[in-house]
């Protein structure tokens, strides 16, 4: 016995005596004091109540696995094998010190029986079993006997849907917690979860759950039993029988009295019963049970606690020495004992443990508890491993290796059982970040350990309450039964919930129920939403009825949007300008609802689609434009107003200026590739233009409009030429260019030498936006082709302003590209005649040169084009210096003029440049013709000189081949009247006189 033992008390009685209440208030009345609990769940419970009425920094918590040890702390709160029992403090008690018979714990309590004191006062409380075995261990010891403030009364067998709130079903393994569990939450609305195995931040969430009254039931295995305090007011055992680690066993009386104790807390009754398949008690133990008399404890559990180190084999021997007293009975081999035997019997270990040093280190190591369960020889292993670890160079644990393993453990991801098994492994590394010796930085890993148990713990009690909890089923099945009707509450995410809880998310008219629910559980929140939001539809269905038309949008594939919410879809119709308006509006919503919404946004796409096309819709409503010129407006709104050229050429070959000025009265451009309408290449029309061209085409996903501003857009191969028609584009090689810059690229090109060749100017590349090999791709697009060659640089002419040809290109580039091509007036003869466009393309062939009387010469950048660009901004012009240096540009030896750029004199020294010549392609000329034909019949298929050139052919070219070529005159040009009103009819007649 101590020198110092003042006081020892042994406080013996029955659940709900308020024993440990009692020794708090002992322990606090001192200085100091120490008590030990059997379970770290409880320990944890009573620090959290400790720091509640001292502060954190007077309470130390000391588990295997937890340390919280504030340096002037002076209470503290242990597990009974983590007590500091050396530690002189005034006050000591032992909890549930009936556990000295546990088979597997039991020699621990015993050893803390017996030697564990405080220097003024010591308690005992457990159970009255235990008293003879205090008496003859501990004669000094006191007893105060304890009654139970609450009865506790048997009520018989009863079915698991009969059991009445406030139950507590326990059962003694996982699998059948589980059943359990999930039945209650089919047919009563869920229940909590507490096991053993649960770290104490996972019980503590689903023991709230159960106290906050969240759920009514409450499903655990015995842990319960250990002075765990919760608000039961009935008790049901599944199961009388368990696996305690050996074998399975019936329990004794006084085992399901700890665990039937829980039932009624202070002055409130309790009641105990059976479920499920679990037999009903014989009446002498419901006896036993009820009056709380049972057999005292015959022996308790020893291990000698004298260990000598000198040796392993005088340690093992140590393990197995007989207690010598009466009462006592040798510990059956606990897992500490069998983990040294099997690490004895590997060589490298005995080769290893040298001295009485390592043996001890050797013990430590083998005493890290197997939280895992794996089996005893991978536990061996891992002891093994952390054993040479610390005999290594460092002394301890690498850190690399230690953040490995215990970064394999920090995921939150998997079912119940996964993360259960990495809760039970994260404590292993717990328990060794709590020895300091053993890591290095022992309070990083400590934090490190805790947090991910703690990561853990908390996807642990999601997964249980995803699985066990539907408290929303038993609310609104309540509400229903009750015929009551339900108010739906849609928050701004479109999460709607009734009566507190959630139902699913609502999308503009959809309703998607929550996605988790399934069986009987979706039937009841398909029910309950089916009552709830029958008012929310309705005002829906109002305020969009009223919503302004800038609320209401339309997705490039053709999805119709109310704010954020896709409420319906456009469809084919009759004709390509009238799509049809599909509404998605939930089923259970009354038919009114979708009505309305069809009509709304029915509405608001005709508007929408007559706002974009009003001057397209215009020109081909107006009664004035008549004949042949009515049916070009007709192809043109075919077309959502832009269309090649080529598709109706003839048509516009054969207007007459008169006509030809009606359709310009609506915006309609004649150029020299495509019939547009500049007002529809802005990005809102073009947008809806390809989104109504793809609904006529039938695709099943539509194409997306190029990006605002870009002059060009690299080339898709796989997208049809229709595509970029209705981009506004033309596609030329490798990327696309924008159709009114195409328009303008052409009248830079017309006075320029086709035949002979020409380079491009900066003007040219500036409204591309192109360095110079891209250029040379896109006029292979347009039939040029594109000669590349290298030369010195030269210093560059002084740029002067624009001359008046370039002007004048510019200016009458529209009257020209309306007339038919057919004259080469300003173009070498040859080209019309003699160059085809290659297949998919068009050349830039030489158009009249007949002006309109009625339209005044104006530059169509300025005119047709302005509300592009107010719309749609254009690349901004490249600069020259940019475009020619980087990618040597031919345009630097342009003699074409500009307006805005000045000369620099650069020094040719050594450097090259790259430049371009384009030439119009040749026509291909189809191959074996006259042999084909045969034979001349006059026999004069004269042979071919040199070169390729037949000798002595004759021909309209003259006598022979070589010869003098005839040139003709065009016909003469059809005279058209003048047009009085005409600004310009003086200049037109004195240009004729």
């Amino acid at each position: 016995m101590n020198s110092f033992d003042r006081t020892i008390t042994a406080v013996l009685g029955p659940t709900n005596t308020g024993k440990t209440h009692y020794a708090l208030d002992r322990m606090l009345a001192r200085e100091t004091g120490i008590i030990g609990l059997p379970l770290r769940l409880l320990a944890r419970e009573i620090y959290d109540k400790l720091v509640a009425l001292r502060g954190p920094n007077a309470v130390a918590l000391v588990t295997g696995e937890e340390k919280i040890a504030p340096a002037r702390a002076k209470y503290f709160v242990c597990t009974v094998e983590a007590m500091p029992i050396h530690e002189p403090v005034d006050f000591v008690a032992i909890d549930e010190v009936q556990m000295c018979a546990d088979p597997d714990r039991g020699h621990v309590f015993t050893d803390r029986l017996l030697h564990a004191r405080g220097r003024y006062e010591t308690l005992f409380l457990g159970s009255d079993t235990i008293r003879p075995r205090i008496s003859e261990l501990v004669p000094r010891a006191q007893f105060q006997r304890r009654e139970r403030i609450s009865t506790l009364t048997w009520s018989g067998p009863k079915k698991i849907s009969r059991l009445k709130p406030r139950t507590a079903v326990v059962a003694f393994s996982v699998e059948q917690v589980y059943a359990i569990a999930e039945l209650i939450r089919r047919q009563r609305g869920g229940a909590a979860v507490v096991m053993g195995a649960l770290s104490p931040r996972t019980r503590n969430a689903q023991v709230a759950l159960y106290q906050e009254g969240e759920v009514d039931y409450l499903v655990a295995t015995d842990a319960i039993g250990m002075g765990l305090n919760m608000d039961i007011d009935h008790v049901a055992f599944a199961g009388t029988s368990k696996f305690d680690g050996w074998r399975h066993r019936h329990l004794q009386p006084n085992e399901l009295a700890q665990i039937a104790g829980r039932a009624g807390r202070f002055t409130k009754d309790g009641t105990f019963s059976v479920t499920g398949e679990a037999a009903p008690f014989a009446p002498e133990v419901i006896d036993a049970i009820e009056n709380h008399q049972f057999k005292p404890l015959a022996k308790l559990m020893w291990r000698n606690r004298e260990l000598p180190f000198h040796k392993v084999d005088a340690l093992l021997a140590a393990l197995d020495i007989a207690p010598d007293e009466d009462g006592l009975t040798r510990a059956r081999e606990a897992e500490d004992q069998t983990a040294l035997k099997t690490l004895w019997a590997d060589p490298e270990i005995q080769d290893v443990t040298t001295d009485g040093k390592r043996v001890r280190l050797l013990w430590d190591v083998c005493q890290i508890p197997d939280f895992r369960k794996v089996s005893p020889g991978e536990h061996a292993a891992l002891l093994a491993g952390i054993y040479r670890f610390l005999l290594g160079r460092g002394g301890c644990i690498p850190s690399d290796w230690l953040a490995g393993q215990i970064r394999r453990l920090d995921r939150v991801d998997g079912d119940i059982d996964a993360l259960s098994k990495r809760l039970a492994f994260i404590r292993t590394w717990t328990y060794v970040a709590n020895r300091p010796a053993w890591v290095e930085e022992p309070d990083h890993w400590r934090g490190e350990t805790r947090a991910v148990e703690d990561r853990l713990s908390d996807a642990l009690h999601q997964r249980l309450t995803q699985r066990f909890v539907d408290r929303r089923t038993s609310v609104l099945m309540r509400r229903l039964k009750q015929k009551e009707r339900l108010v739906a509450d849609v928050n701004d995410k479109g999460e709607v919930t009734a009566e507190g809880q959630y139902l699913g998310r609502l999308d503009g008219f959809r309703f998607t129920v929550d996605e988790t629910a399934s069986g009987d559980e979706l039937k009841t929140l398909k029910s309950a939403s089916l009552s709830a939001l029958q008012s929310e539809f309705a005002r829906r269905a109002d305020k969009l009825y009223l919503s302004p038309d800038s609320e209401m949008d339309v997705t490039e594939q053709g999805g119709l949007m109310w704010g954020t919410d896709a409420i319906g879809r456009l469809a084919p119709g009759e004709d390509p300008l009238t799509p049809q308006v599909l509404v998605f509006v939930d089923e259970m919503a009354e038919g009114d609802v979708a009505e309305k919404v069809q009509r709304r946004m029915s509405h608001w796409v005709n508007r929408k689609i007559n706002a974009l096309f009003e001057p397209m819709q215009a020109m081909r409503d107006d009664q004035e434009i008549m004949g042949l010129a009515k049916g070009v407006a007709f192809r043109l709104a075919e077309n959502f107003g832009v269309i090649p050229r080529r598709e109706i050429a003839q048509d516009v070959k054969s207007l007459a200026q008169e006509e030809r000025a009606l359709l310009r009265k609506h915006g309609v451009r004649f150029g020299q590739h495509f019939i547009f309408m500049p007002a529809l290449l802005k990005p809102a029309p073009t947008r809806m233009r390809l989104l109504l061209w793809s609904l006529s085409q039938g695709h099943e996903e539509f194409p997306e409009a190029p990006p605002p501003g870009n002059v060009t857009v690299p080339a898709v191969s796989d997208l049809p030429d229709a595509y970029y028609t209705m981009a506004g584009y033309r596609r030329l090689g490798s990327r696309a260019l924008r159709i009114d810059m195409l328009e303008r690229l052409a009248d830079m090109i017309r006075p320029m030498d086709v035949r002979g060749g020409f380079e491009a100017t900066p003007d040219m590349l500036s409204i591309t936006g192109c360095t110079l090999e891209q250029f040379a791709d896109m006029m292979g697009g347009l039939g040029f082709q594109g000669e590349r060659g290298e030369r010195k640089k030269t210093s560059r002419p002084a740029l002067a302003e624009k001359t008046d040809q370039s002007e004048n290109a510019t200016d009458s580039a529209e009257d020209e590209s309306d007339a038919p091509v057919e004259s080469a007036a300003e173009m070498p003869a040859n080209v019309g005649s003699e160059v085809d466009p290659a297949p998919g393309t068009d050349t830039i062939a030489a158009p009249e040169t007949e002006q309109s009387p009625d339209q005044p010469n104006a530059d169509p950048t300025t005119t047709d084009m302005a509300e592009i660009q107010s719309d749609q901004p254009s690349v901004p012009p490249v600069e020259v210096e940019a475009l020619i240096e980087p990618t040597a540009s031919a345009a630097a030896n342009s003699d074409e003029p500009t307006e805005t750029a000045t000369a620099t004199e650069v020094d040719p020294a050594d450097e090259n440049e790259v430049y371009f010549i384009f030439r119009l392609k040749p026509r291909a000329r189809p191959q074996g013709d006259r042999e084909a034909r045969g034979p001349r019949k006059d026999g004069k298929n004269k042979p071919r000189q040199a070169g390729g050139k037949k000798t002595g052919h004759k021909g309209k070219r003259g006598k022979e081949h070589g010869g003098p070529r005839k040139m003709q005159a065009s016909p003469p040009k059809r005279e058209k009247p003048i047009d009085p009103d005409n600004p310009f009819a003086v200049l037109q007649q004195l240009k004729n006189d």
